[in-house]
C-alpha cells in the first residue's frame, strides 16, 4: 500500500506543478480550478495519511506551514550587485561608448545588447541544489540577505524543482517578486474592509509581504515573480543573456514576455521608446528598461565598479509629476547633525504611490524655488522613487503662505547651528537626542552593523528610558532592561539582545561605515579596513597619512583626522572596542597589498574571470583602470590581449601575468 501510495504521491506532485505552471507562468491553464483542487486534496490527504511521504518541496507546502521564529542570514555564493543608472539618451551613448573601448571595438562595431522592464519589485536570489530548490533569499546588503524561503515556497510561479532532464548540479537564479496592479489593488480593498492599513504601492506590499514570519500571511497574497540574472552555477553554461533567459523558461520560471536583443544604442532607443508607450498598460510597476552585454564573455570582460556591473546600466522613465499643497516644513535630523528640510504634503498619488512627504533638499534650494508653507506645487518622484518639490505655482499664492529657514526654525527650537564655507547643508551642534538617535539607527542598519531588529522607535525607547546613551550601552543592555519597557515581550526582548550580541565580532568596515564618520561612505570604510587592518593606527594617522590612500581626497582626510583626534571621537573609539572585536580584512598579501597601484586587465586569463581579477586587485587595495597611460602601475596580460598589451609595452609599462598576480596578492 505504502508503494501504490508513493507512486500516486509522486505522480500527483508532477501533475500539480505542471498545472502551476500552465496557470501561473504560462497563463495557459489546461483544467479547471475545481479539477486542480480535487488533485491537491487528493495529494494532501496521501502525504496525511503516510507522513514519510511529506517532502518540503511538494506543492502542499505552498499553501504555508508554521511560522518560523525569525529571519535567519544566508551569505550569497556570488553577490547580487546593483546597477548604475541614466536618465537621457547622452547618458546611455555614453555607456555604449565606455563599452566600446572596454571591448576594443573597432569603428563601426556595433555592440549587442539584451534589453528588457526593469520591473520595480524585491531582488530575490534562488538557490538549487540537482533541481531542487534549497532556499529564497532577499538581496540584503548584496552579500548577505535574509534567508525568506518559507514565504517562496508559497509563490506559485516559482518552481519547486526544475524542469528538464539535463539540471546544473548547482545554480543561483536571481529576479524580482512583485505584485500585479489588480492584484494589488484588490488586496488593497481587502485591507479596507478589514480597517487594515493600506500599502502605499506594490512594491511595497511585495516586499512586507516577503518579510513575514507566518508563511500563511504570503501564501494568502498575490506573489508572483520574474526571473532574469545568474549567481553561481555548477554544471551548465551559457554564450548569452538571451540563451541564459530562454533556458530559464525551459526549467520553469517566468521570464519577462518583453526582451529583445539590440544592436547598438539606435535600436536600443526604439526599445525604451516603445515601452515607455505600453507602460501603463502593463500589468505591473516598471520605472525603467536594463541594457546588458548580451555576450556573457564580454559582459565578464567589462567587469564591474564597486557594487555594479560596468556591461549593464538601468535606463530610467522620466519622473511622474503631480500637482499638491505644502501643508508645513520639517526637518530631519542626520547621523552627522545634516540639517534637511522636509515638505510635509497634502497626500497625493504619484505614479501609483501615495506621497505626503517630499525632500526639499537644503536651504539653498528652498530659496532658489522660493518655496513657502501653504505653495501650491509641483512634486515628482525623482528617478521614480524619491519624492522632491519641482517648482512653485506661484499663479495659486494667495498672500498668506509663510516663509521658511533653517536658521530662525533652529533658534525658535533651542538648538546650536553651523554651516561651514562651501557647504550647502546646515549642521545641527548640540541636536542632542534627536543627532543621537540617528546615528545609533545608522549604527544599527544592514550596511553597518547590521542589528536586526534595532529600529528607529525601540532606539528612541531605549535613549528616553535612559538604558542607552551611546554605542557601547547598546552591548550592555540585558535581558531585564528591555523587559521594563513599553511593548517588550520576553521573545523579542530575547532576540534583540541575540543579534547585538552577534555583531560583537564583525567586520572592520562595518564598524568604521557604522561610527558615522563625516564622508565616510561603506566603500571608504572598506578602503581604510583594507590599508589599515585595524582601527588602532587610524587613532594616530595624520591627514596627510590618510590623502597617502588610494582613494581618499583632502576632504575625507580632514573628516577623519578631525575624528580620530577628537576627545569625544577617540573616546567613542576605544570604549567600542572593549565590547566589539573587529575581524580584519582577509588578505592572503596583507592589507593593501597593492595600495596606490592602479592596474590595467586586458585579454583572457587562464582560470580568473574578468570580475574574479577586479576583485583580488581592488580587495588588495588597488585600482583597476580601464586604459593604459603613464599613471598605470602594471598591467596584467592573458591570451588576446589587444591594443592595451600594445600601450603598455609603448610606454615602457610592467606587464604581468594571472600568476603574478595572485603571487602579488599572497594567493
Amino acid at each position: 500500500m505504502a508503494t501504490k501510495a508513493a507512486i500516486r504521491a509522486e505522480k500527483l506532485r508532477e501533475l500539480l506543478e505542471h498545472h502551476n505552471h500552465q496557470y501561473y507562468v504560462l497563463d495557459d491553464p489546461e483544467i479547471s480550478d475545481s479539477e486542480y483542487d480535487r488533485l491537491f486534496h487528493e495529494l494532501r490527504a496521501l502525504e496525511e495519511e503516510h507522513p514519510e511521504l511529506q517532502l518540503p518541496n511538494s506543492p502542499t507546502s505552498r499553501v504555508g506551514g508554521a511560522p518560523v521564529d525569525s529571519f535567519s542570514k544566508i551569505r550569497h555564493v556570488v553577490p547580487m550587485l546593483s546597477l548604475a543608472n541614466a536618465f537621457r539618451e547622452e547618458d546611455l551613448v555614453a555607456f555604449d561608448e565606455r563599452m566600446r573601448k572596454l571591448l576594443e571595438k573597432s569603428e563601426g562595431e556595433t555592440i549587442e545588447y539584451h534589453v528588457e522592464l526593469k520591473f520595480d519589485g524585491l531582488s530575490m536570489s534562488l538557490l538549487y541544489e540537482d533541481g531542487k530548490l534549497v532556499y529564497g533569499a532577499t538581496r540584503g546588503d548584496g552579500e548577505v540577505g535574509e534567508n525568506v524561503t518559507h514565504n517562496i515556497r508559497t509563490i506559485r510561479s516559482i518552481p519547486l524543482a526544475l524542469r528538464g532532464k539535463k539540471l546544473p548540479k548547482r545554480v543561483e537564479v536571481r529576479g524580482e517578486v512583485i505584485i500585479p496592479l489588480k492584484d494589488f489593488a484588490k488586496l488593497n480593498d481587502e485591507q479596507a474592509k478589514r480597517d487594515d492599513k493600506l500599502f502605499a504601492n506594490p512594491r511595497n506590499a511585495a516586499a512586507g509581504t516577503i518579510r513575514q514570519l507566518d508563511p500563511k500571511i504570503a501564501a494568502s497574497r498575490p506573489l508572483t515573480a520574474f526571473w532574469y540574472g545568474l549567481g553561481t552555477c555548477e554544471g551548465a553554461t551559457f554564450d548569452s543573456i538571451d540563451h541564459l533567459q530562454q533556458t530559464f523558461s525551459e526549467w520553469g520560471f517566468r521570464t519577462g514576455e518583453h526582451r529583445k536583443v539590440c544592436r547598438g544604442v539606435s535600436d536600443v532607443m526604439k526599445f525604451y521608446r516603445k515601452i515607455e508607450t505600453l507602460r501603463d498598460k502593463l500589468e505591473y510597476e516598471i520605472d525603467g528598461i536594463v541594457i546588458k552585454l548580451n555576450s556573457l564573455k564580454e559582459l565578464d570582460q567589462a567587469g564591474f565598479v564597486s557594487r555594479a556591473p560596468r556591461g549593464m546600466i538601468a535606463f530610467k522613465y522620466p519622473p511622474r509629476q503631480e500637482t499638491t499643497v505644502i501643508e508645513d516644513i520639517l526637518v530631519q535630523v542626520g547621523r552627522t547633525g545634516a540639517l534637511t528640510p522636509v515638505a510635509a504634503l497634502r497626500p497625493v498619488r504619484v505614479g501609483g504611490v501615495l506621497v505626503s512627504r517630499a525632500t526639499l533638499h537644503n536651504q539653498d534650494e528652498i530659496d532658489r524655488k522660493d518655496i513657502r508653507i501653504g505653495d501650491t506645487v509641483f512634486i515628482q518622484r525623482a528617478g521614480d522613487v524619491i519624492p522632491e518639490v519641482v517648482s512653485v505655482i506661484k499663479e495659486k499664492r494667495t498672500g498668506k503662505e509663510k516663509p521658511f529657514s533653517i536658521p530662525a526654525w533652529c533658534e525658535a527650537n533651542g538648538i546650536e547651528f553651523e554651516r561651514k564655507g562651501g557647504e550647502a547643508a546646515f549642521r545641527a551642534v548640540n541636536a542632542g537626542g534627536e543627532l543621537l538617535i540617528r546615528r545609533i539607527e545608522h549604527f544599527a542598519m544592514k550596511d553597518a552593523m547590521n542589528i536586526d531588529g534595532l529600529g528607529e522607535k525601540i532606539v528612541e525607547q531605549l535613549l528616553e528610558s535612559k538604558k542607552i546613551q551611546s554605542f557601547a550601552d547598546l552591548y550592555r543592555l540585558k535581558l531585564a532592561d528591555l523587559l521594563e519597557l513599553e511593548g517588550f515581550k520576553e521573545k523579542s526582548s530575547q532576540n534583540l539582545i541575540a543579534s547585538i550580541a552577534a555583531t560583537k565580532s564583525t567586520e572592520l568596515y562595518r564598524i568604521l561605515f557604522g561610527l558615522g564618520i563625516r564622508h565616510v561612505g561603506e566603500r571608504t570604510s572598506k578602503t581604510l579596513a583594507n590599508y589599515f587592518g585595524s582601527i588602532e593606527p587610524m587613532l594616530k594617522a595624520t591627514e596627510e597619512q590618510f590623502t597617502e590612500i588610494h582613494e581618499i581626497g583632502p576632504e575625507v582626510a580632514k573628516s577623519l583626522r578631525e575624528y580620530f583626534s577628537s576627545k569625544e571621537g577617540a573616546a567613542e573609539v576605544k570604549t567600542l572596542l572593549k565590547y566589539v572585536e573587529p575581524v580584519a580584512p582577509r588578505k592572503g598579501g596583507g592589507a593593501g597589498a597593492l595600495s596606490g597601484a592602479t592596474v590595467v586587465l586586458t585579454g583572457t586569463f587562464p582560470t580568473l574571470g574578468r570580475s574574479d581579477a577586479t576583485r583580488l586587485v581592488e580587495d588588495a587595495g588597488g585600482k583597476v583602470s580601464s586604459s593604459v597611460s603613464k599613471k598605470t602601475t602594471f598591467v596584467v596580460a592573458g591570451s588576446d590581449a589587444g591594443s592595451k598589451l600594445d600601450k603598455a609595452n609603448e610606454l615602457g609599462i610592467e606587464v604581468i601575468d594571472e600568476a603574478e598576480l595572485r603571487k602579488r596578492v599572497g594567493q
